[in-house]
């Protein structure tokens, strides 16, 4: 099995090697380069092409949220949001440019390990403190456009998962509880590949941009 190939971003110099140290320390992983800020983490991931990029959110010259966003806009690598702060502003704008993933930094490392393995399959992963408030911000948000499943992606009282299949919104669902590809296809007995292919027809089909979209439009739906 090939390795998980990981960029670190952090401009705490302290923190940036000791987790370097940790992530070495397992043998699915492999560190490939490292970053004292978003603009650095760029360079390097446009170079390196990991697998994953693990950001902190606070940092000078370009934030993590910003790198994130350059990262996806290019498909250099998946993001994933690693950081002291839970803010909802933050998640608020790492949910909008669509985060792999939210987690905070005093989570155990097994958590943070499972957190990066989710990642780099294709899945989304946030802290369960994270989860909840996706939960308040998407009902929030259906509410104020005549609330329940009637709410869409853009307030026009539509929902965008109208013309999903029975299957298609089963696959939306597990997506919105943060499975990978992997899973959900372990979880419906189907293949990575058809799972990947339903996962393209439902972002055709809504107008979405990633899945964490549809995880949030999901919470919405009620």
């Amino acid at each position: 099995m090939d390795k998980i190939r990981i960029v670190l971003a952090d401009d705490d110099a302290i923190i940036l090697q000791g987790l370097s140290m940790v992530l070495s320390g397992k043998d699915s992983f492999e560190v490939v380069g490292t970053a004292k800020d978003g603009s650095e983490a760029v360079a390097v991931c446009r170079r390196e092409r990991p697998d994953v990029a693990v950001l902190d959110i606070r940092m000078p010259v370009m934030n993590g949220i910003e790198a994130a966003a350059a990262l996806l806009a290019d498909d250099l690598a998946a993001p994933l949001l690693l950081t002291t702060f839970d803010e909802p502003e933050l998640i608020a704008k790492a949910l909008e440019v669509g985060a792999r993933g939210y987690i905070l930094k005093n989570s155990p490392p097994e958590r943070i390990f499972a957190a990066i393995e989710t990642v780099a399959q294709g899945g989304t992963v946030f802290a369960p403190d994270v989860i909840d408030f996706i939960r308040e911000m998407a009902l929030a948000g259906a509410s104020r456009h005549g609330g329940g499943a009637g709410a869409g992606a853009d307030g026009d009282g539509g929902d965008v998962f109208a013309d999903l299949t029975p299957r298609e919104l089963e696959i939306a669902a597990l997506v919105a509880e943060g499975l990978s590809n992997t899973q959900i296809a372990e979880r419906l007995f189907l293949a990575d590949g058809t799972v990947r292919n339903h996962i393209s027809t439902i972002l055709e089909k809504t107008g979405l941009e990633h899945r964490t979209q549809i995880a949030v439009k999901y919470f919405q739906r009620g």
